[in-house]
């Protein structure tokens, strides 16, 4: 049930002044001990968070329980901080009874290049002239374009897109976990109606429980430590499908990005999926052709490689002509769920992003008790170069790859059309690093809707999973300096920054982002019609893009193998047995047949395919 958030508010604060000390001191350690961005935040946007944190603290040594401000007032001050540096894995989350609640109104409001429209309204919810297509040109009487950016200036994003992004999104939904709560109990909306007369209404915003995550970011295990996730994209999916996805969360039962045990379709379009909340797959027509188009709202999920698997299943039903896949909105998740889904669009062998430490005696400490963990957070690769840091003074550590080489590339090339990538400035964390891994691969186009990512470079870790990795395995750290945080509050911080491979090796992915190579901007059509001019556009990247095709068909007689190959756009297939040469062929029509002595079934045999000497197609096959 919703409560009008005067009423919510009211009933709020109950942090005490040395509470709340505990709560700036251990903000004080992260910042700076653990944060890696630290240096590029103080570079790039000229802030210094530490000082900020030390003049707060010095404040309220002058304090008393009577003189100390209103709670509302305190984490307003600590989360502009965590603001500052422009980081949206950095944040302080706000205590009882703020977790797990959002602030929303009863619309969404998206832009286009038309203006703002308004897109989807709660069921039920009306009002005069009021529903998708409606145009916004006021907020609170300010008009729509000013408001939004100044309510970006007031979170985190990483460059420009980022900022107006988030502003946009904030309007009307606010995760209270780690946004502050509106200023207005109201707004006042002035909007051109659906017959184009000039009208105005004014909205209480409400708050209400959000569906619960899909992982516990505290929690020591491996799945916690391998997570890049924007927490305020990902709060906003959930909220989203909670307040217009029904379908969705009835389907799953309440628990976000839950794996059915059958294939469910959610559109009467779509292809079923075991994972409503994880994908869409559905066949487009385009003037251009027709293509699949497969959605990936997050990557949040507990197994990576079911994750992968499903995205190679639907990707199979699709038409193979060509593929859309649309990471639009996806606030990240699993680091391995999304590196291990690069291999299956490309014949290249993936090469991880490495990430690295910031060098500091704290984090020395952490990497010195998990260095021999192969079952648990394993920080053995990052130890030995931290500690040499000590006596020569480097910044960072190694850089070293999260996601294991081999969990990369164990299936290969399973899709082989062409692939457009589409992205926007909400693209944030493990999506950034999908998407860096996208072009570093030169896996195929990537087209914007925004001019960058949101440019969140990182693996994230939350002040509770740091506590406990001085504490676990037993016995416990005695002289830890990581404190209980008060009420159910916590903090997380960027704890490895990632690092581009390729032509770009050793560029960090961090307020940099990815920049597409081709741009579209929406269009009234594609907010109210289904993206119907973005998909257009990307049917017209694969129609042009060139054409793979190749087929692997085998037969056994006694020892002896028959490999028959159908081939489009190849002209040399190199074959290998449990990764042995045994035949390179240049071909002159579309098929041919190779026989192979002394074989035995159950080896791996792999086809490699070039075009005027580029590898240009794989495929894996058990005989």
């Amino acid at each position: 049930m919703a409560a009008a958030l005067s009423e919510f508010l009211a009933a709020a604060g109950t942090l005490t002044l040395e509470q709340r000390k505990i709560v700036v001191d251990q903000a004080l350690l992260l910042l700076g001990q653990n944060y890696v961005h630290l240096p590029l935040k103080v570079a790039m946007h000229a802030v210094n968070p530490l000082q900020r944190l030390r003049v707060l603290r010095g404040r309220m040594d002058r304090q008393t329980t009577e003189t100390m401000e209103a709670e509302w007032l305190f984490h307003r001050q600590l989360s502009s901080i965590f603001h500052s540096v422009r980081d949206l894995h950095t944040n302080y989350l706000l205590p009882a009874p703020f977790a797990g609640k959002i602030a929303f109104l009863p619309f969404m409001i998206e832009k286009c290049a038309e203006g703002y429209l308004i897109t989807r309204t709660i069921e039920g919810y009306g009002a005069e002239q009021f529903g998708p297509g409606a145009q916004v040109t006021h907020w609170n009487g300010t008009a729509i374009a000013r408001a939004v950016a100044l309510n970006g200036a007031q979170f985190a994003g990483s460059n420009e897109p980022a900022n107006l992004a988030r502003g946009l999104e904030s309007l009307t939904l606010r995760p209270l976990v780690i946004q502050a709560p509106p200023d207005e109990d109201w707004v006042v909306l002035s909007y051109l109606g659906l017959d184009g007369s000039k009208q105005e209404l004014r909205e209480q915003w409400q708050v209400t429980t959000n569906l619960p995550p899909m992982t516990d970011l505290d929690a020591i295990n491996a799945t916690s430590a391998l997570m890049g996730v924007d927490l305020d994209s990902d709060e906003k999916a959930r909220a989203k499908k909670a307040l217009y996805v029904r379908e969705v969360v009835a389907l799953e039962r309440g628990r976000s990005s839950a794996e059915l045990s059958m294939p469910t379709a959610v559109g009467g379009a779509d292809v079923p999926t075991t994972m409503p909340g994880v994908f869409r797959a559905r066949t487009v027509g385009t003037p251009s052709g027709t293509f699949g188009h497969l959605r990936i709202f997050t990557f949040s999920v507990q197994d990576p490689v079911a994750f992968r698997d499903e995205f190679v299943r639907l990707a199979a039903t699709l038409p193979q002509a060509g593929l859309i896949v649309d990471v639009r909105d996806n606030g990240g998740g699993h680091i391995h769920a999304a590196e291990f889904t690069l291999q299956t669009l490309t014949p290249q062998r993936i090469e991880p992003e490495p990430v690295q430490f910031l060098s500091t005696p704290l984090n020395l400490r952490i990497c010195r008790r998990h260095r021999d963990n192969p079952a648990g957070i394993d920080l053995g690769p990052w130890f030995e170069s931290l500690e040499l840091a000590t006596e020569t003074g480097a910044e960072y550590s190694a850089a070293k790859s999260i996601t294991p080489e081999e969990g990369a590339n164990d299936i290969g090339q399973t899709y082989h059309g062409p692939v457009v990538l589409i992205t926007d400035a909400r693209v944030y964390s493990a999506t950034d690093i999908f998407t860096a891994g996208f072009a570093d691969h030169a896996i195929g186009t990537i087209l914007g809707v925004d001019e960058n990512t949101g440019a969140g470079g990182a693996n994230v870790w939350t002040h509770a999973l740091l506590a406990a990795l001085l504490n676990e395995p037993p016995p416990a750290d005695p002289t830890s300096p990581y404190e209980s945080l008060p009420n159910g509050a916590n903090l997380r911080v960027a704890i490895r920054r990632t690092l581009r491979i390729g032509e770009l090796a050793g560029t960090p992915v961090e307020d940099l982002g990815i920049q597409p190579s081709e741009l579209h901007t929406m269009t009234r059509a594609d907010l109210l019609d289904g993206n119907v001019d973005l998909l257009a556009r990307a049917g017209a990247l694969l129609a042009a893009a060139p054409k793979r095709q190749l087929q692997v068909a085998t037969t056994f007689t006694g020892t002896t193998l028959s490999v028959t190959l159908k081939v489009v756009g190849i002209d040399r297939v190199d074959l290998y047995l449990d990764d042995r040469p045994i035949s390179s062929e240049d071909l002159t029509g579309p098929s041919l047949t190779i026989t192979i002595l002394d074989a035995a079934r159950g080896q791996r045999l792999r086809a490699e395919g070039y075009e005027t000497g580029s590898l240009v197609a794989s495929r894996r096959t058990t005989i």
